[in-house]
């Protein structure tokens, strides 16, 4: 199939925060001669497209055909149109939307310095076979025409805006007459590689009514005079997706909706968390995540944007009646990309319980194409969110064809010194500021954790380059002791990050030194591995000489009452900077720093992300547990007692600090519940797609536990509940392809054969104390 580079625009008008330009329409009529045996249509719109053929929608997902930066990579979409073009004449409709071709709205990054910013384009190509072998192509040209669609304000954050008196009936349809239409105009095609998109389409997953209507509820804008005042609709989950309206209007009537996640302590409805206010930009428009419907008047009308969406919980409706303001008025549309659920856990605590809800939550809220930081404020690709919650979306869901797509997106976006941005896409911005070892960590952990899980080569093999220039890339960086400082470090620690900069991301790059090698050997690059190794080595040795206290057995730390910190003691265990014989001294210097902190956490993201792995590791999944579910900050149990139901961005509570309440880079407890609580260890080493092992720990907090996973040889189920102290009945689903252990937790042995393990497979095990 034809990938077509050649674009058009409707003209070179470019709509912006205070200049607005329609979405267009465009037009193509096709005299189809005799019927085709295939007619196959290859669309790249950018930002997004929607494509009608004779009048019926089409379109693959929402927002269409991806995120990208264009002059990096360019998605198409290809539809099989051979059942809809018979002989004679038929219409294909577009509409294009600004996405991130014109992204006015993300200023904040750069986006609209972006090189390829442009009025949104077209490139479509369509090719008919016919039965005697013939075949025949139309692709995007001046024969197209366009006029504006009712679609008169788009942008993927701030909103969109529609007018309903502005509709044209039948624009997509054979038999309308387009003679006032302007033809097209050639648009200057952008420098990315063009593909086909191999990711999953954004779909909408779940329909919402609201569970409470107030009204009389005020919002207030921090730097603005402006005063909204309406009707806030609660959904009662933090999801994302777009509003459904369904109103009986008048005229003229123009209905706003403004999204949001916060309610204060005061009861007051704020998106001051969701609005970036510097001082340059106290002036812009408050136009974000705001919809706005201009009605027609003419009896119910039904109304969801196409080229946005927003991440909420609430939505303030205003410019309406007492008597329109009805349940039905609004309806949430939940949406994300398309994951089947692969993988689930459930527990006896309903606060774990609670928490893997708004793990899932948050993880689903945050996949708009590719994971996002968060579903309002930024919508952007950072790289560390992704990379903390690689494993845990993994075991709960099926990512990896976006993670395909998406890293075809973050190799192209590599700069000539090998260093990749914070974000992906980016315009330029997160080079000088946002990247960094903990973040460019994304580069190696895709790859590596879909070949565990999934084992995928394909991913693997085309990711080699990048990754042996980025190892490269790192020796450039490093001081004269083999240590490097370049990015951000153990973000969102309660108390500021307590783990030095030239720690964590010296640990972190002999990390991804360490995958490089191990990736590069699964293809057969001895070479190439070998010298990768030698990185990592002279990384850890670094390490050991310069950031380790031996007298203590402590890893360097600042700004806690005594020498080291959570972070780097976990760290420095799980990235196996200490050695096996060594651990052991570590780990009591570990339990040490967590008493000191009263049993809570004092980490960031990189903390929390190996820190309860290592409690388990040495045998204290219940000191996890308990600074899991615990209610007081700081701790996740303090978002549930707290009414969240989203994973939030930091282990803030207060109203004198808001911040994002819908992250997903906390979330790898999900897979610390799956791994630790249930035991479900698949292919552990990444070597061997049919080896499990199951090693549940029996925490004494929970009466029963039960999760399961997907595997690519069948599914792994595992339940266990607790009869009384000295008995438990663990039941284990394992499909005959794997091969593993089947390790009981310590102090535990089957009733039946005094064993406390046994080789991992299918049944019902009556335990009993040792």
């Amino acid at each position: 199939m034809k990938l077509s580079r050649k674009f058009i625009s409707a003209n070179t008008e470019m709509c912006t925060l205070t200049e607005w330009v329609p979405a267009p329409y465009l037009r193509r009529v096709l005299d189809v001669s005799e019927t085709p045996v295939r007619a196959e249509l290859s669309v790249c719109g950018l930002g997004f497209y929607r494509l009608w053929v004779d009048g019926c929608e089409k379109t693959r997902g929402h927002m269409s055909p991806y995120i990208s930066a264009s002059d990096d990579v360019m998605d198409y979409d290809v539809y099989d149109l051979t059942e809809l073009l018979g002989a004679g004449k038929h219409v294909l409709g577009f509409q294009l939307g600004n996405g991130m071709q014109n992204c006015f709205g993300g200023y904040v990054w750069d986006f609209e310095q972006a090189a390829w910013r442009s009025a949104p384009k077209l490139a479509v190509c369509l090719e008919l076979t016919y039965a005697d072998g013939r075949t025949e192509s139309v692709e995007a040209d001046e024969t197209f025409v366009w006029a504006p669609s009712p679609i008169i304000y788009d942008d993927i954050r701030q909103g969109e805006c529609y007018d309903a008196n502005l509709e044209i009936p039948g624009w997509n349809t054979a038999d309308f007459d387009d003679s006032a239409w302007k033809p097209a105009v050639k648009a200057e095609c952008p420098r990315g590689k063009s593909v086909v998109c191999a990711g999953n389409p954004i779909v909408e997953t779940e329909r919402r009514s609201p569970v409470a209507i107030k009204a009389g509820t005020r919002l207030t804008y921090a730097h603005s005079e402006q005063v909204d005042e309406g009707y806030l609709y609660d959904f009662g989950e933090n999801c994302a997706g777009i509003p459904l309206l369904r109103v009986r209007g008048e005229k003229g009537q123009k209905i706003s909706m403004i999204f949001g996640e916060y309610i204060k302590a005061d009861g007051t409805f704020t998106v001051d968390n969701i609005r970036f206010v510097r001082p340059e930009y106290y002036d812009m428009p408050l136009y974000i995540q705001r919809d706005e419907y201009t009605c027609r008047g003419d009896g119910v009308e039904e109304w969801s944007p196409v080229f946005t969406y927003h991440g909420f919980r609430y939505c303030l409706v205003t410019g309406i009646t007492e008597e329109q303001a009805t349940e039905d008025l609004i309806t949430y549309r939940v949406m994300n990309t398309d994951l089947p659920e692969r993988g689930g856990f459930s527990c006896s605590d309903d606060t774990l319980n609670a928490l893997q809800r708004m793990i899932r939550i948050s993880t689903l809220a945050n996949f708009y194409h590719f994971p996002t930081d968060c579903p309002h404020r930024e919508k952007n690709g950072w790289t560390a969110d992704a990379a903390l919650s690689t494993e845990h979306a993994l075991l709960n869901l099926a990512p990896e064809n976006n993670y395909y797509e998406w890293m075809r997106h973050i190799r192209a976006s590599m700069n000539e010194r090998g260093a990749i941005p914070g974000i992906v896409p980016t315009g330029g911005w997160g080079f000088a500021w946002g990247n960094g070892p903990a973040w460019d960590t994304i580069l190696v952990t895709l790859p590596y954790m879909v070949y565990r899980y999934r084992g995928d080569k394909k991913i693997v093999e085309e990711s080699l380059t990048a990754l042996f220039r980025y190892v490269n890339y790192l020796t450039t960086r490093v001081d004269e002791r083999h240590l490097i400082a370049i990015g951000l470090g153990d973000w969102c620690a309660p108390y500021g990050p307590r783990s030095p900069l030239i720690f964590t991301d010296s640990v972190i790059s002999m990390d991804i030194c360490e995958k490089t090698a191990f990736l590069h050997e699964v293809c057969g690059y001895e070479a190439q591995a070998k010298f990768c190794r030698a990185v990592a080595e002279k990384f850890r040795a670094a390490v050991r000489t310069h950031l380790i206290d031996w007298n203590s057995m402590t890893a360097i730390g600042e700004g806690t009452p005594t020498p080291g910190c959570e972070t780097s003691q976990a760290m420095a265990i799980f990235y196996n900077i200490f050695t096996e014989e060594e651990k052991l001294a570590a780990y009591k210097v570990l339990l040490a720093k967590i008493h000191e902190q009263n049993d809570h956490l004092d980490t960031g993201v990189l903390g929390a992300r190996v820190i309860f792995h290592v409690l388990t590791q040495f045998g204290d999944s219940d000191l996890a547990y308990r600074m899991i579910v615990d209610k007081t900050y700081p701790a996740y149990g303090a978002f549930v007692a707290h009414g969240d139901t989203a994973l939030p961005e930091c282990f803030s509570v207060s109203d004198n600090h808001i911040d994002s309440r819908n992250h997903h880079f906390f979330g790898d407890i999900s897979a610390w519940f799956i791994k630790a609580i249930c035991g479900i260890n698949y292919n552990p080493a990444a070597d061997d797609l049919t080896r499990a092992d199951i090693t549940p720990h029996f925490v004494s907090g929970l009466t029963h536990a039960e999760a399961f996973h997907e595997t690519p040889m069948g599914k792994i189920s595992v339940r266990w509940e607790r009869s009384s102290d000295n008995e438990i009945t663990l039941c284990v689903e394992y499909p005959e392809a794997l091969h593993g252990s089947l390790v009981f937790d310590a102090g535990w042995v089957c009733k039946k054969c005094g064993k406390s393990q046994t080789d991992a497979k299918a049944g019902t095990f009556v335990l009993v104390r040792a």
